[in-house]
């Protein structure tokens, strides 16, 4: 067997420099001493007798980097190709790999990896190492595996003056492109830390990468989350005992003080050129690069993470872009939000969250999902959490809440026909807000919820907006955006872009927020309501006022809203995570029914957002003028942020108007303002005279095909009443789950 040990472990310090640093240290205040030696003992411990296994496609820059990562570690650094697998055969690869062709080289390569032994160590993969699965199985016992990330057509450029004899599995019909896109397959499988490096970027810079990924695989104590009432505003790790993490946060999804969870140390940041990287990436690959710099490895291994995002974004969008950018006039584009299976944005949340929740909770628990929704939720939650695993779908329940007369006719058939064995919606005679603040206070009733666990085995959680799984998705698609705008050659990287979205809850604009601060080049989120304008005013004034405001029913009612729950996120973030200050602005919102920004605050806002809204009469007219100029029919939602955008953009720049939802949800809206005389009251019969106008985008296969199996079902009705509302919580655990004893 191929042995390759250290002599002893890592190098501490030697006597020199040791001498160097307390001299350094005697001329220092004492508080550096613990900062240096920390510093110092972390970038000298980090392999300890594991492995650093750098995995990449040929050209990659793996044996260059290996060696730099090794001297900075002062530890063995090893190339399998020359170290391991020349010296094994006494040849060189290339005259192995014609002597005895691909399949056996496969073979033969993996059988020497299977030999090969070392700890402590850098070690260099060969490109064609991961395609052997025995080998790669020992291999990545021995240490973390880190797959340096190359745009194929940098390799591409690389390779065209390297000797190509060595690269498995080309020969006359098979290009070297078709070679690296077959092998991604493998480096996914088998990678635990993923590094982009671009086309300029050099080695030194790649590995000092290597080093900050490895450290932040080896540390996820820095990745925990806060209450955004935190009293601790942040800074302070050692005031509070428990700690949370992103599987805490996914399960749990409302803090204990009424706050929702943030990131303690905020999100990553990318740079220009690992953006720029991502410009030529399919919808998934950029998923999964994003999501696994915001999810830890501790949490959410990688090769799980791609598993689930493969799975949430694959067959079940009509659309194989997934979320696709159209051109509709002038500056303004379409982020087409509505490919998903139940016809709105939420799909994009609400296919992935099941996954990550039911990978996230312990098995010991059943839990109640809680879902309170104006309109789209609904459905999209009901059939995310029906395309669990069966034995999934035996230990997580769900119910949502909606208001009986507060959807539109489409959206309450669609509720109802997608319920399945675990999942329920039930009608409350009341609005949105109230459904919301109710499920708000049924998660901060300890004696309820303890009540529920100790009685039933049952814990609630949360899959609204407010829960930080539910985010986390949204910034995908806005960051998607932007780089196809790029892709397309619309603009170039680094140019800046406008957003208008359509803002109820403010979710979705938050994510859009958040993709900036990230660092894609957005400069004006611009909120779009229709008459329940009241993020409008509060965008303007800085007063955030719900006295003597009444709900009004609107032609887009997921806008139908008057306390954006997500706001108190962005307020956190403004307000320099200050929670003492959040906790006293919601409860004045509370309590008096208004609170009002300091002028400092207010400046910060207003440099991030603007703000309008639209009436009836605007969003109907808007559906007919771009109807009538371009064949394209918009929803009213989408309407809502086009009339705004007109009117608040500067076009100096392009704007993307998220396109939030189907028109088909809404086609009693649609219709009238087609101008379209008499309707039937049949949804079915609306969606078919839709269709006969061969308009764009078609109608939605989903929605037809859900309304066509299940009609207008049966579904439970609950007075706007909170103890009503537990009552039929406790029922429901008790006709699906087993009672505990």
């Amino acid at each position: 067997m191929f042995h390759i040990f250290q002599y002893q472990p890592l190098r501490l310090i030697t006597q020199n420099s040791l001498s160097s640093m307390c001299l350094k240290l005697m001329l220092s205040r004492p508080v550096a001493f613990a900062q240096i030696w920390k510093s110092w003992l972390s970038s000298h411990s980090l392999l300890g007798k594991k492995n650093i296994i750098l995995m990449g496609p040929p050209g990659a820059g793996k044996t260059t980097v290996g060696r730099i990562v090794g001297q900075k570690l002062d530890c063995p650094v090893i190339d399998i190709d020359d170290d391991v697998l020349e010296t094994t055969w006494n040849m060189s690869v290339s005259e192995k790999l014609q002597d005895v062709g691909y399949e056996e080289f496969l073979e033969e390569e993996g059988k020497a990896l299977l030999k090969f032994s070392a700890s402590g160590s850098v070690i260099s993969l060969s490109g064609s190492n991961p395609m052997h699965a025995a080998g790669m199985q020992h291999m990545k016992k021995s240490g973390i595996v880190v797959y340096l990330d190359v745009p194929t057509t940098v390799i591409m450029s690389r390779l065209k003056s390297k000797e190509m004899g060595r690269i498995v599995g080309l020969s006359p019909g098979i290009s070297l492109k078709d070679i690296l896109q077959f092998r991604k397959q493998f480096y996914k499988r088998w990678f635990d830390i993923r590094v982009l490096c671009g086309g300029d970027i050099a080695a030194e810079v790649v590995a000092e990468k290597v080093l900050d990924a490895v450290k932040r695989y080896q540390d996820s104590e820095l990745e925990t989350f806060i209450s955004t009432r935190s009293s601790r505003s942040g800074r302070s790790t050692e005031e509070d005992s428990h700690k949370f993490y992103f599987s805490d946060v996914v399960t749990q999804g409302l803090a204990l003080d009424g706050g929702l969870f943030v990131p303690e140390r905020g999100l990553p940041k990318f740079t220009a050129e690992e953006w720029q990287g991502l410009i030529e990436a399919t919808y998934t690959e950029r998923a999964q690069v994003i999501l696994e710099r915001c999810i830890h490895p501790d949490d959410i291994p990688a090769a799980k993470l791609a598993e689930i995002i493969e799975t949430a974004y694959g067959e079940n969008f009509s659309c194989s872009k997934i979320a696709p950018v159209r051109h509709l006039a002038g500056n303004q584009f379409l982020l087409e939000l509505f490919h998903g299976p139940t016809a709105s944005f939420k799909d994009f949340a609400l296919q992935l969250m099941p996954h990550l929740f039911a990978y996230c909770i312990p098995r010991s628990c059943n839990y109640l999902i809680l879902v309170a929704t104006s309109g789209d939720t609904g459905s999209a939650v009901l059939d995310g959490f029906s395309r669990l695993h069966d034995t999934d779908k035996q230990r997580i329940a769900l119910v949502n809440f909606f208001p009986e007369d507060g959807v539109s006719p489409i959206q309450k058939s669609q509720m109802i026909g997608c319920q399945k064995e675990n999942a329920w919606s039930v009608g409350v005679k009341s609005d949105f807000d109230f459904c919301q603040t109710a499920i708000k206070q049924i998660f901060t009733n300890s004696d309820f919820t303890g009540f529920l666990t100790v009685e039933y085995g049952t814990a609630l959680a949360a899959a609204n907006s407010i829960n930080w799984a539910r985010l986390l998705p949204q910034i995908v698609y806005h960051a998607s955006a932007y780089l196809d705008l790029v892709h397309q050659g619309i603009i170039s990287f680094g140019s800046p872009v406008d957003i208008c979205i359509p803002t109820g809850n403010f979710g979705n604009m938050l994510a859009a927020f958040y993709a900036k601060m990230m660092g894609i080049p957005i400069r004006k989120c611009i909120c779009a309501s229709n008459e329940n304008n009241v993020l409008t005013d509060f965008i303007r004034t800085g007063v955030y006022d719900l006295r003597g405001r009444k709900l009004i029913s609107t032609f887009s009612p997921a806008v139908d809203i008057l306390k954006s729950s997500n706001l108190e996120r962005y307020l956190h973030l403004i307000a320099n995570e200050d929670g003492q200050l959040v906790t006293k602005l919601f409860n004045q919102l509370e309590n008096q029914g208004r609170f009002q920004l300091r002028k400092d605050l207010l400046g910060k806002l207003q440099q991030d957002l603007v703000a309008g809204w639209c009436s009836h009469e605007d969003c109907l007219a808007a559906i007919h003028s771009v109807y009538s100029t371009t064949g394209y029919i918009l929803d009213t939602h989408t309407a809502v942020a086009k009339v705004v955008a007109d009117r608040l953009q500067d076009r100096t720049c392009p704007i993307i108007i998220s396109s939030t939802a189907h028109y088909s949800k809404f086609a009693p809206a649609i219709l009238r303002a087609l101008r379209i005389a008499e309707i039937n009251q049949n949804p079915l019969s609306q969606l078919h005279l839709l269709s006969s106008y061969s308009a764009l985008p078609p109608i939605h296969w989903g929605l037809l095909e859900t309304l066509k199996k299940t009609g207008n079902g049966d579904h439970q009705v609950c007075a706007a009443d909170l103890t009503a509302l537990m009552s039929h919580i406790e029922t429901l655990i008790q006709n699906h789950f087993m009672k505990v004893f």
